[in-house]
């Protein structure tokens, strides 16, 4: 479990980042995730603010490996705004070096933080409201597809190990099933059914993968509505943002996991 992040802890987090002036922190989490603890830190004159994200490494066990594949998508992603005449400070993460030039900082407690530049003027969903919502978070998710459509995904880090892969989750589930650690197998027969049924279809995609039919491709991973950032003025996705699962995979993936949340009519949680 990581510790609670104490102001002081979060000022010398802040302390070691190149913001470029002293920053003020507020020990008040920012947003709505779940996974990292995210904050807000204001240079000392309010000209300019930014996020500072201490990463979950009980998750995310090698945070420079990861910071290695944000730093270099968000690279490929200016580049490709800049071609398309963008603005690659609102349309990209833009990560905040530390002030020895390192992607994260870590602490003496062995966190690892990382800082970004806060991208003003934009809300984020926590749930389908309208076609047009899920339209918007659609199109945005396929173009941060179609501008990496190019980058090499075999030299992204796997970030979570085998994330996706369908065939192992299938036997985890039979793992458990066999254990039945809890007695509960006997109340859910027609579930278990339901997914025996369905083996099979657990090894498509990746068949298909190893059979040269679809490429591997740079996936987001975690293709949820909260995950797109949009302009409070126009109402248009401009930027992808959590991309601590941006890894190799398949573009069905994310697909489905944005079908998956954009069907969904209440919160997830």
């Amino acid at each position: 479990m990581m510790k609670s992040v104490t102001l002081s802890l979060l000022q010398s987090a802040a302390n070691a980042f190149d913001f470029g002036g002293p920053v003020l922190c507020d020990a008040h989490h920012y947003g709505e995730g779940h996974i990292n603890d995210t904050f807000v830190v204001w240079r000392e004159d309010h000209s300019k603010r930014f996020i500072l994200q201490r990463i979950n490494t009980d998750t995310f066990t090698n945070p420079v490996g990861l910071m290695e594949n944000v730093c270099g998508v968000t690279r490929h992603l200016r580049a490709k705004i800049l071609a398309e005449g963008g603005d690659p400070a609102r349309e990209t993460l833009n990560v905040i070096p530390t002030l020895s030039g390192s992607t994260c900082y870590l602490d003496a407690d062995g966190g690892a933080w990382r800082a970004y530049d806060f991208v003003e003027d934009t809300i984020c969903l926590q749930q389908v409201g309208s076609e047009t919502d899920f339209r918007t978070v659609a199109e945005t998710l396929g173009k941060f597809q179609n501008q990496l459509e190019d980058y090499p995904a075999s030299t992204l880090h796997e970030t979570i190990a085998r994330f996706h892969d369908t065939p192992n989750r299938y036997a985890n589930f039979e793992k458990a099933l066999a254990a039945d650690a809890l007695g509960r197998a006997k109340n859910i027969a027609p579930e278990i059914e339901f997914i025996h049924a369905r083996e099979q279809d657990c090894h498509v995609l990746l068949d298909q993968l190893a059979a040269g039919e679809i490429p591997l491709r740079v996936t987001h991973n975690d293709t949820k509505i909260n995950n797109v950032l949009i302009d409070a003025a126009t109402g248009k996705g401009i930027c992808v943002i959590d991309l601590d699962t941006v890894m190799p995979g398949l573009s069905a993936y994310d697909f489905g996991d944005s079908i998956r949340t954009g069907a969904n009519d209440c919160a997830e949680d």
